[in-house]
């Protein structure tokens, strides 16, 4: 006779003790699976769309130079200013945006305003500024990588140029993978996923 259980039935797990080796694992896994949150994801989506267009597929003159730059400064103030937002459940179960100030949080649409028990978690802090720093240099890495725009400001390059152009960006991305691991941010701001406080 075979015992059928259903799919979902309620079952008694005990947590089985973990060793330090697995504590380890679990402590990394969890920390790289918040990387894709501290990285400037939404504005390099953008920035690649746009790229090819504003450098003319890598093939810049003058005009197509100075729309490169701007595109370039535009994604790198938005990885900035996108690092000193956050977000909170106001009383009616409704997310609530706002930019991070030294006095607490400035809500964007001004529609609620936040307790005063909470606005001291919601504070500028050194690691907000620590953030934005390593998200513009992240995307300063893959604005180098892209090979339309390394096109663009080094049509011919050297070998040495090339060499850096090749390890900058790598080197860049693997030691602000490291800080935004060892150093995670509590925000949660626009373009990152939903608070649950």
């Amino acid at each position: 006779m075979i015992l059928r259980i259903p799919l979902l039935h309620k079952m008694d797990v005990l947590k089985a003790e973990r060793n330090l080796i697995q504590r380890a694992i679990r402590q990394t896994f969890k920390s790289t699976s918040h990387l894709a949150n501290h990285l400037p994801t939404g504005t390099v989506l953008s920035f690649q769309l746009l790229s090819p267009i504003f450098t003319n597929q890598g093939h810049c003159d003058s005009v197509t130079k100075f729309m490169t730059i701007a595109l370039v400064a535009l994604c790198g103030a938005s990885c900035f200013l996108l690092c000193f937002t956050d977000s909170f459940k106001d009383n009616k179960g409704n997310i609530s945006y706002g930019f991070a100030t030294f006095r607490g949080l400035y809500v964007i649409d001004g529609s609620t305003t936040l307790p005063p028990e909470l606005e001291s978690k919601y504070r500028l802090r050194f690691i907000d500024f620590m953030h934005a720093v390593m998200s513009i240099l992240v995307f300063a890495a893959i604005a180098l990588f892209d090979q339309n725009v390394a096109n663009c400001f080094f049509p011919s390059p050297s070998n040495e140029i090339q060499e850096i152009l090749t390890a900058l960006p790598v080197g860049i991305g693997v030691f602000c993978s490291m800080l935004f691991v060892a150093f995670p941010t509590q925000r949660h701001g626009i373009g990152f996923p939903l608070s649950t406080n």
